[in-house]
């Protein structure tokens, strides 16, 4: 607890420091593009893994979208985390600088996303064939069984900016991400006159086709747009979980498109998955893993014996675990006694997993958040906070 202290009081004192120039801290530049003027960009990056905002901060220009489209919260974090990871094979995080998508309108999404119309759908439907422009295929199944899935559930532009020896910053790259269904819902007419919600499971093999076919559409599309045309663009793929999934699905490969080009050259695979622990899958897949994790909920239980709410979230990359974000749920009746808990707990991280990976537990109860533990890879000590 020692090291939570020292952090607060050098939080305190790098506030009280810092207030009186923190606009000295920050560097004023000029944006190229068309009516916005001045922008800031933070001096200071907390980690070599994000990239610095432009500031003021502008959303997305679909980000309305995003919420509908994806599954679940687990597969939002994700897909927009993942995809910054893939920019960093592009992009340094060093030069270049970070804004939400501003160049594919959500208009312009909401119609990639649609199904393609047959002439006499569109005709039906009052779509133009300016605006028949679905990336998914066109069903011609009776009503209420589709021919084919939707693959394509969205799609998310991140941009990324670099500034030149003048001070003026302009867009230098994008990324795109399209988030592939690995699980079709659709809706059919029930006989007391409701619907009734299905699902398909979608092959993986099929998934993955339609993926990189959408993909090579989408660069056509995007270079014909007037400040994309001479910029590279890099593409990642997203298998999206099921909607009952409690761990996020995960991107599986990634293309960079040069500057000037329409075509896509080759795939680069990514391996990188999400397993629950415990679960059968996991044991599985990676037994000395799990049979760690069981250790340390069994020492849990051994402080409160009739309490087996503790799951983890682990990240592998490969074969090895990178990161292990566990939850422990519970009912406190005093403050002291989440103190003492969290203490105990703490001692359990640093006795049952390795040095090598990064393990978070977030405490909670019907309160909310109680307490986190934070051991990051390759450290001694760990971080520890208690909400107050």
């Amino acid at each position: 607890m020692r090291k939570l202290s020292l952090v607060a009081l050098s939080l305190i004192f790098l506030l009280s420091a810092c207030a009186p120039s923190i606009g000295k801290q920050n560097e004023v530049v000029q944006t190229k593009e068309k009516d916005k003027g001045k922008a800031i960009i933070p001096k200071y990056n907390i980690s070599d893994k994000y990239y610095r905002t432009i500031l003021p901060f502008e959303s997305g220009a679909a980000r309305g979208l995003v919420v509908n489209n994806i599954n679940t919260r687990f597969d939002l974090n994700e897909f927009e985390i993942g995809l910054m990871r893939i920019a960093q094979n592009s992009f340094d995080t060093e030069k270049y600088f970070f804004r939400e998508g501003q160049e594919i309108k959500e208009k312009t999404i909401k119609q990639w996303l649609n199904r393609k119309y047959t002439p006499e759908q569109a005709k039906a439907n009052g779509v133009k064939e300016s605006e028949n422009i679905g990336l998914n295929p066109v069903d011609t199944g009776p009503v209420g069984e589709p021919s084919s899935p939707i693959y394509l559930a969205h799609i998310l532009e991140h941009d990324y900016l670099t500034k030149d020896d003048e001070g003026n910053v302009s867009l230098a790259g994008i990324t795109i991400g399209l988030a592939l269904n690995s699980t079709y819902y659709y809706k059919i007419q029930a006989d007391n006159g409701g619907t009734i919600q299905k699902e398909q499971k979608i092959d993986h093999d099929d998934m993955v086709r339609e993926g990189k076919k959408i993909a090579e559409e989408v660069v056509k599309r995007i270079r014909n747009m007037k400040n994309l045309a001479d910029i590279p663009i890099t593409i990642g793929l997203f298998a999206q979980e099921s909607k009952t999934s409690v761990v996020p699905g995960n991107f599986f490969a990634y293309t960079t498109v040069d500057k000037g080009s329409s075509i896509i050259n080759g795939w680069e695979p990514i391996n990188e998955k999400y397993f629950l622990f415990p679960s059968s899958e996991a044991e599985e897949a990676h037994r000395d893993d799990v049979i760690a994790f069981k250790n340390f909920k069994q020492d849990v239980e051994k402080y409160f014996p009739n309490f087996n709410g503790v799951i983890g979230r682990a990240f592998y990359v490969g074969d090895q675990l990178h990161e292990l974000n566990i939850t422990i749920p519970i009912q406190f009746y005093g403050k002291t006694e989440g103190i003492g808990f969290t203490q105990y707990v703490t001692g359990l991280v640093m006795e049952h997993f390795p040095e090598y990976i990064s393990v978070t537990v977030s405490v909670t109860s019907v309160d909310g958040p109680e307490s986190l533990i934070v051991r990051k890879a390759n450290e001694n000590e760990p971080f520890v906070h208690i909400y107050q």
